[in-house]
């Protein structure tokens, strides 16, 4: 089976807007008879196109509904000190995504906190105490009329 033809690419984007449809209900909009659906997206399964499914989380409803997104430069472009905040990112809960970018900083956090007070204490005591950090820059988001992510 070829594992991207335009039938998986129709199975991924339902499954991206729901990926809690059933077999046969994706199978019928897909025009698939639910075995052959299934062995479509257990292969696609298989082979990593789908790496797993997730739960849409309202984040204010949690107390993380202020986001921010950080653009942060480091004092040294050597692996080293890259590697040292990947780890630290990784260890911070406050850290939704952590991305290496190319072009005026190394790093994009998306950031997820209660509140205002809560960011300021990650800025400082977290991403203003990390000794690779050279600058951070915030963008604080207002609203977000569009967001995929899952």
């Amino acid at each position: 089976m070829r594992v991207i033809d335009d039938i998986n690419r129709r199975i991924l984007r339902e499954l991206e807007r729901n990926g809690r449809i059933s077999n046969a209900d994706l199978a019928e909009k897909i025009g698939l008879s639910p075995s052959a659906c299934l062995r479509r997206v257990q292969e696609l399964e298989r082979t990593g196109v789908i790496e797993g499914y997730r739960a849409v989380i309202n984040r204010a409803a949690v107390d993380a509904g202020f986001t921010a997104y950080v653009a942060v430069g480091l004092s040294e472009h050597t692996k080293g000190p890259q590697k040292a905040f990947e780890k630290l990112m990784a260890r911070s809960p406050e850290v939704r995504e952590c991305h290496n970018m190319t072009g005026s900083f190394e790093y994009l956090l998306r950031v997820e906190v209660a509140d205002l007070a809560a960011y300021k204490n990650f800025h400082t005591e977290v991403l203003g105490l990390a000794p690779q950090v050279n600058s951070i820059t915030s963008y604080i988001v207002m609203e977000s009329p569009k967001d995929e992510r899952a």
